[in-house]
C-alpha cells in the first residue's frame, strides 16, 4: 500500500466521521419525536473536520482548508456553549432550599393568594 492509498484512506475515515453526524442526528431526532442535536453531532463533527482538515492540508487544497477551519471553530464554539455554566441568575445557589408549606384547607381560602399579591 502506498502513501498516496494511506491518505486517501484518511480522508475516507474523516468523510465517515463527519457525515455519521447525520446519522447521529437522525435517529436522536426520530427518538425524541422532533428535531434535536445531541451532543455527539459535535463531537462527530469536530473529529471529521479535524481529519478532514489534516488531509485538506496535505493535499494543500485552500478550498477545502477554509471551509473545513470554518466549521472547525463552529464546532468547537458550539462544544462551549454546551458546556458553559447556566447564568448565576437561572442558578440556585447550593446553600439556599426551598420549602413548601401545604396549609390545611380551611387556612388556604384565607391565605392571600401570589395573584393578589402581585396586583
Amino acid at each position: 500500500m502506498t502513501a498516496e492509498q494511506l491518505w486517501v484512506g484518511f480522508g475516507l475515515l474523516g468523510q465517515l466521521l463527519f457525515t455519521g453526524r447525520f446519522l447521529v442526528q437522525w435517529l436522536a431526532s426520530e427518538r425524541h419525536g422532533k428535531s434535536v442535536i445531541p451532543i455527539s453531532f459535535w463531537y462527530l463533527s469536530l473529529s471529521g473536520a479535524t481529519v478532514l482538515m489534516t488531509y485538506a492540508i496535505y493535499r494543500q487544497d485552500p478550498v477545502f482548508i477554509i471551509g473545513q477551519s470554518t466549521g472547525f471553530l463552529i464546532y468547537i464554539r458550539n462544544l462551549q456553549l454546551i458546556r458553559k455554566p447556566k447564568s448565576t441568575s437561572e442558578q440556585r445557589p447550593e446553600s439556599e432550599t426551598v420549602i413548601t408549606i401545604k396549609l390545611p384547607p380551611s387556612q388556604e381560602a384565607a391565605a392571600p393568594s401570589s395573584k393578589s399579591r402581585a396586583a
